[in-house]
């Protein structure tokens, strides 16, 4: 099963601070197979306070945290968003929600050209408001 955004950020949670998926297991209370399979995608929606627990365990940063939490409300989004959103700390968990949403008609998805337009429509409404 192909890996999902919720699960490669996930992954990336944990092996940015050294952790086996047992380490993470012991620190949340949360079975080592489950955040495997959560990991490649086999699983695809934990509870509340699952997250929670998990976020805990691996001491993720408030940004880090509602990043988790919004591909976890957004199952679809393309595993390439979390990669782009990893590589580009700008980004903001509002703005990753409305990436969420771009679609990209048979075309591959240009998530900075995407980024660059919500910024300046943001940009916009802030400057009329």
């Amino acid at each position: 099963m192909p890996a999902l955004a919720l699960g490669i950020w996930l992954k990336d949670l944990r092996d940015r601070r050294d952790l086996t998926l047992r380490d993470v297991a012991q620190r949340a209370g949360v079975d080592h197979a489950y955040i495997s399979r959560l990991e490649t995608g086999e699983k695809e929606s934990p509870s509340d306070e699952v997250i929670d627990k998990l976020v805990a365990a691996l001491g993720a940063s408030r940004r880090d945290a509602k990043i988790l939490k919004v591909f976890v409300s957004n199952r679809s989004a393309d595993p390439a968003l979390a990669e782009f959103v990893r590589a580009d700390a700008s980004v903001t968990p509002e703005e990753l929600n409305m990436l969420t949403t771009v679609v990209n008609r048979g075309a591959r998805a240009d998530y900075a050209t995407s980024l660059s337009r919500i910024r300046r429509i943001m940009q916009e409404e802030e400057d009329d408001g």
